[in-house]
């Protein structure tokens, strides 16, 4: 596999790209690297989740630093506890791909996003290491020098009791939520974290079994949210991915609040009260243009950033930013640690329902109206040929120009899949099924697919 960092950290099927001796070497060089006193350690329901996390603590342990396991976690929780503490965090999770996927991610110490120069250097002496040419001057720990692992299933509690003081709701028995936990780590946090607040909460895929992780729920796949929230008649419905950093959302008529309605309903509210800063907010160039034409109507900026938390995270450190997110469902909040929480934006978006006196559905009609946009996956061999296709980026771009002014196009690789995504906006649906349709035609002829 490739042992470089995409922009969620290193994935690839587990036992067959991310092997164990994989995971024991980049637990090794995380330790050289982010090494202090101990390491948090967290993974999601995967099958393959232990396997990787017995791996990556021998590797860590081996180097003389000590690991608290806190099993089965959230990443959001995970980089809480690192803040916390002021401690470096690995969690081993695939996000919201199949079950047979998993991946490992690196928080630096106190649960910051590792920067660029730290993540090539861990990338050089891992691939030294799974070479076998490992000429460290590191000494050798041994007895007493080596470190231990501990399993601390309790420190969870911890954040539990934070995202209840964090939120306040007026009524919180008369909301009705459908709580869809993608049978992942969520299945651990989330149920207990509404039982607290006193929702009547309604809980579906919150049964993991190791590989039903994302099968036909969650926030990749809100079919089966939006049909309970029909059945039972609730108030809304709340998706998270397999490691709880995104959130998809789905109103009372069961239609879908993606990641970028949910940003306007959240900019719109913390810009009426005074509290969004400076009236920007990070998104990434994926963002429909709806959202810029809504906020823009309310005197709302978006800045734009390439694709993927981490930039846009970079970006609401940099401008002191209060909020910021993907399409995707990863929305982050200014609070003790930038990273993207789906159970805090999901509370977050029921504050916004309890203060209202109106629904779901017209609250976020009311927040934007989107642009019709649609996003084709392209599997392809090799995703790093893509930017020497210049035929594809040419006709992308004659394209786009006769969209008009409301009309794009992006052509881009996947940082966590082998996929190409095809993405095309305009007024004129059926022209954006149209445009798409020729791009990904000439993607798969272009890319060796035909």
């Amino acid at each position: 596999m490739s042992t470089t960092f995409g922009t969620d950290g290193i994935r690839g099927v587990a036992n067959l790209q991310l092997r164990p001796e994989v995971a024991l070497a980049l637990g090794r060089c995380a330790a050289r690297h982010l090494g202090e006193t101990s390491f948090l350690v967290g993974r999601d329901t995967r099958r393959s989740g232990p396997m990787l996390a017995g791996a990556l603590c021998a590797g860590i342990t081996s180097e003389g630093f000590d690991v608290i396991d806190l099993g089965i976690v959230p990443t959001p929780a995970l980089a809480w506890l690192g803040a916390r503490r002021g401690l470096p965090v690995v969690m081993i999770s695939a996000s919201h791909n199949p079950f047979a996927d998993n991946g490992i991610k690196l928080f630096g110490p106190g649960g910051a996003k590792l920067t660029t120069d730290v993540e090539r250097a861990i990338e050089r002496d891992l691939q030294i290491l799974l070479a076998g040419d490992d000429v460290s001057l590191f000494p050798v720990p041994v007895g007493r020098e080596l470190g231990a692992v501990t399993l601390d299933l309790l420190e969870i509690d911890g954040y539990v009791d934070e995202l209840n003081s964090s939120i306040e709701l007026a009524r919180p028995s008369e909301i009705h939520v459908v709580v869809d936990c993608a049978n992942g780590a969520a299945s651990m946090v989330a149920p207990e974290v509404f039982r607290r607040l006193g929702v009547n909460a309604h809980l579906i895929a919150n049964t993991p079994d190791g590989t039903n992780i994302n099968e036909h729920c969650g926030a990749t796949s809100p079919a089966l949210l939006a049909q309970t929230v029909l059945r039972e008649g609730a108030d809304l419905g709340v998706a998270f991915d397999g490691d709880a950093d995104r959130l998809i959302a789905v109103d009372n008529l069961g239609n879908i609040i993606d990641g970028d309605v949910l940003i306007a309903l959240f900019a719109s509210d913390l810009a009426a009260r005074g509290l969004l800063h400076r009236n920007e907010v990070a998104v990434t160039i994926m963002s429909n243009l709806g959202l810029r034409r809504a906020l823009g109507a309310r005197g709302i900026s978006l800045v734009e950033t390439q694709v993927g938390d981490r930039n846009v995270t970079d970006a609401m450190e940099s401008r002191g930013i209060t909020l910021g997110g993907e399409q995707s469902g990863h929305i982050v909040f200014r609070r003790s640690s930038l990273i993207g929480d789906g159970i805090y934006s999901a509370l977050r978006l029921l504050e916004i329902i309890d203060r209202s006196t109106e629904s779901a559905a017209e609250l976020s009609q009311a927040a934007m109206q989107r642009i019709p946009q649609l996003i084709r996956n392209v599997a392809v061999g090799d995703v790093r040929s893509l930017p020497s296709r210049i035929k594809i980026f040419e006709r992308a771009r004659e394209l786009e120009s006769e969209l008009g002014e409301w009309g794009r196009i992006l052509i881009r690789a996947s940082g966590t899949e082998s996929k190409v995504r095809v993405m095309v906006e305009a007024e004129n649906e059926s022209r954006v099924h149209e445009v798409v349709e020729e791009l990904t035609l000439l993607v798969e002829h272009e890319m060796g697919l035909d």
